[in-house]
């Protein structure tokens, strides 16, 4: 049982669970459940050999990390990730500082996205919806508004110079360039 224990170590999740890397969300709930029914430390609990309640328990605490995983997306995407990376030996395990990091890259694109400061994330939105429809306008006074909650949002104050630039573009088009605004 104690090398069962050693050889699950060196095992990623999909081997664990004894799936292939392109296993459905059934598949890997089925082959959870079904490990979970022969490994469950409730089934051993009677044993009088504490080394072998311990192994079980190991083993079933790996099949529980490998359904957690895998079962999520976005947790699953990033194991598959390291996984086929260089450092496959070392990523076996998907620990807290894997997920720390895959929340951070999160809220990193949000923020980039949309700034850091609440208040002013629907200025942004707006903004950004509005460049789209090319109504200048409107784009220019969002991301004025949201500026004003997050004066430090440098990809925002570029886009309110691309857009500042298209509306000079506009007036010179129209003949209004020299009206005061």
């Amino acid at each position: 049982m104690a090398q069962f224990v050693e050889e699950m170590e060196a095992q990623d999740y999909f081997q664990v669970l004894g799936l292939p890397p392109t296993a459905t969300r059934g598949d890997i709930k089925k082959a959870f459940y079904r490990d979970s029914r022969t490994y469950h430390p409730d089934r051993v609990f009677h044993l009088a050999d504490e080394a072998a309640k311990q192994d079980i328990n190991s083993i079933y605490k790996r099949i529980t990390e490998a359904y957690y995983v895998l079962r999520d997306d976005a947790k699953r995407a990033k194991y598959l990730t390291d996984l086929n990376g260089p450092e496959r030996a070392s990523k076996l395990r998907f620990t807290e500082a894997s997920e720390a990091e895959q929340k951070a890259e999160a809220k990193k694109v949000v923020e980039d996205e949309f700034g850091t400061v609440p208040k002013a994330r629907p200025f942004f939105k707006s903004a950004l919806q509005d460049i789209e429809r090319q109504n200048w306008g409107s784009a220019e006074r969002n991301l004025k508004m949201g500026l004003t909650y997050e004066p430090g949002a440098a990809r925002f104050k570029e886009k309110l110079a691309q857009v500042q630039k298209k509306l000079d573009d506009q007036r010179r088009a129209s003949g209004d360039a020299f009206k005061i605004k």
